[in-house]
C-alpha cells in the first residue's frame, strides 16, 4: 500500500484520519470543499486532484458521508489500477449493494469501537478522547468484503494506523458489523441515551435544580453501566420491578425483529434517505 488516495480528507473524518497517516504514509489528499481545503492547509497539505490521485491509488480510503458513498464509489472503482484496494469506514452502502461490481480489486470495510466506558486512561487528554483516534486507546471492526486474505492484514494494519491507538481489532463480517451499527449503536443506543437526556430534561422542567438532576443521572448511568456490562453486582429487587415497569411503559414487544436482514435493510435505507422515515411518519 504505497499510494494511499484519502477522499473527503479535509472533512471531520478525513481529518483525524490525515491527522494519524500524514506522518508515517504516503497519502494523496483529495478535497474540492473550500472549508476542506483550508482545513488541509492548516496541516501543511496539500489536495491533489482526482484525476491524478485514483490511477496510481494502491488504496483509496472514503473519508464521505454514508449517503454519498454510493456515488463517489460510482466514479472512483473504474478508474482505479488492477489489485487496489476501497476502504469504507462504514457497512451501510456496502450492505445495500452500492459498491461497483470488479472482481479485480478488494473492498475492506472498518468502524472505530471508541473509546470504551470503561478503561484505564490517567492522561487527562486520552480521559476526554471520547471519539478516539487522538489520545485514547479504542478497538476496531474489520471485515473483507473481496478479495485476497493478504489484503485483509494489509486493510487492517492500516485501519490500527488511522484510528491509532488501538488496543483490539475484531475481525467480523459485512452483516455482523451492520447488526452493530446501525442497529446497536446507533438505533438501539443511541436512541436510548437520548431518551436518557430526555428523562432528565423532563426532571429539570418540572423543578428539579439542573445541577442535582445532571449528577443524578450521570452517578446512576456509571452504575447501571457497571451492573449491565461488568457484573458488579445485580440490581435490588426494587429496581428490577422498576425496570420491568418501565419497559412496558416503553418499549415495544418485538423490538428485537430490528435485527432482522429486512429491518436492518430498512433502517439503512432510512438512514441513507431520511425523506423516506418523514414519508413513514405521515402514512
Amino acid at each position: 500500500m504505497t499510494n494511499i488516495m484519502l477522499i473527503g480528507a479535509g472533512g471531520k473524518m478525513g481529518c483525524r484520519i490525515a491527522d494519524n497517516l500524514k506522518d508515517t504514509h504516503d497519502v494523496l489528499y483529495v478535497e474540492n470543499g473550500e472549508q476542506g481545503i483550508r482545513n488541509l492547509a492548516d496541516r501543511g497539505l496539500t489536495p491533489t486532484p482526482w484525476e491524478e490521485a485514483a490511477p496510481v491509488a494502491d488504496v483509496a480510503v472514503l473519508a464521505v458521508s454514508d449517503a454519498a458513498i454510493g456515488g463517489v464509489a460510482g466514479s472512483l472503482v473504474p478508474q482505479l489500477r488492477t489489485g487496489a484496494t476501497v476502504v469504507l469506514l462504514d457497512p451501510a452502502a456496502a450492505y445495500l449493494g452500492q459498491l461497483p461490481k470488479r472482481e479485480d480489486i478488494s473492498y475492506f470495510v472498518c468502524h472505530p469501537c471508541h473509546p470504551p466506558v470503561f478503561n484505564d486512561e490517567t492522561d487527562p487528554a486520552a480521559k476526554r478522547d471520547y471519539f478516539g483516534g487522538v489520545k485514547a486507546k479504542q478497538a476496531i471492526v474489520c471485515a473483507l468484503l473481496q478479495g485476497p486474505e493478504e489484503r485483509y492484514e494489509q486493510g487492517e494494519a492500516l485501519a490500527k494506523a488511522m484510528f491509532a491507538p488501538v488496543m483490539r481489532s475484531h475481525r467480523i463480517t459485512l452483516e455482523q458489523m451492520a447488526m452493530l451499527e446501525p442497529t446497536m449503536a446507533e438505533t438501539i443506543g443511541s436512541m436510548m441515551v437520548t431518551v436518557l437526556g430526555e428523562a432528565m430534561e423532563e426532571a429539570i422542567r418540572r423543578g428539579v435544580p439542573y445541577e442535582a438532576a445532571k449528577d443524578f443521572m450521570m452517578g446512576h448511568i456509571n452504575v447501571q453501566l457497571a451492573i449491565v456490562f461488568e457484573k458488579v453486582n445485580p440490581f435490588s429487587d426494587a429496581c428490577l420491578v422498576a425496570i420491568e415497569y418501565g419497559k412496558r411503559h416503553i418499549i415495544k414487544d418485538g423490538w428485537k425483529d430490528l435485527y432482522e436482514p429486512e429491518r436492518l435493510r430498512e433502517q439503512i435505507d432510512v438512514m441513507l434517505h431520511p425523506e423516506k422515515l418523514k414519508e413513514s411518519a405521515r402514512s
